[in-house]
């Protein structure tokens, strides 16, 4: 048995157990069954399951600072595009997490690679109040790359979307279904196909279908 103050009370009953737990206002939580004789804990159960949960949570934002997410640009962004990804960019660095810029050039696009450092430039610049650059923005092959690491918490901006809407509208993207060209019924009902039957006798495979003669009389 260990007491509420972590210290070794020995080999109790369960019956005495049960009552040390209950003159001290706490839980009899067992921690090693498999042990010989089982270990218990004199413990608030409630307090405890807070304090793993803020364990937990901590750790995951150590998790979060090692992932690095990769946001792709190009040197003829339409500007809504480029704000979207500014975005997402934000979300990603207000979850302590890495972002890697790279811009691709395609064809003679590497005649004016200046028209992508200014590309990556904006986006610097709009993320400045949640990220920093690693190093500055590099030349590779045919792309521009470029590591963003988070600001401190207590450096960084709020994100103006929020952690709810940032979750919902990922729930959204994850849960929404691929949308279909074919269904034009606005009212979401049932639309039902009529097939001909096949009790219905056919023509014969030597008539010529939509016969202009058909109704004439030929008389002999």
């Amino acid at each position: 048995m260990i007491g509420v103050d972590g210290k070794q009370l020995g080999v109790l009953s369960l019956g005495d157990a049960l009552n040390l737990a209950r003159a001290n206002a706490v839980d009899l939580v067992e921690i090693a069954a498999n042990a010989n004789p089982p270990v218990c804990r004199l413990v608030d159960f409630g307090k405890y399951r807070y304090e793993q949960a803020k364990r937990d949570k901590e750790s995951k934002k150590h998790q979060h600072a090692n992932k690095v997410k990769e946001v792709q640009l190009s040197p003829k962004i339409d500007p809504h595009d480029l704000g979207v990804k500014i975005q997402h960019a934000v979300d990603f660095l207000c979850e302590d997490m890495k972002v890697k810029i790279t811009l691709k050039f395609r064809g003679r696009e590497m005649a004016h690679t200046e028209y992508g450092f200014q590309v990556v430039q904006k986006f610097l610049t709009e993320i400045a109040p949640y990220g920093h650059p690693d190093f500055q923005p590099k030349l590779i092959g045919r792309g521009i790359n470029v590591m963003i690491s988070p600001l401190p918490r207590n450096k960084r901006a709020k994100n103006p979307r929020g952690e709810d809407e940032v979750e919902s509208s990922r729930e959204v993207e994850e849960t929404s279904p691929p949308s279909s060209n074919n269904n034009n019924n606005n009212n979401g009902s049932a639309v039902r196909i009529e097939r001909p039957d096949k009790s219905e006798p056919r023509e014969k495979s030597g008539a010529f279908a939509n016969n202009p003669f058909a109704g004439l009389e030929v008389n002999r």
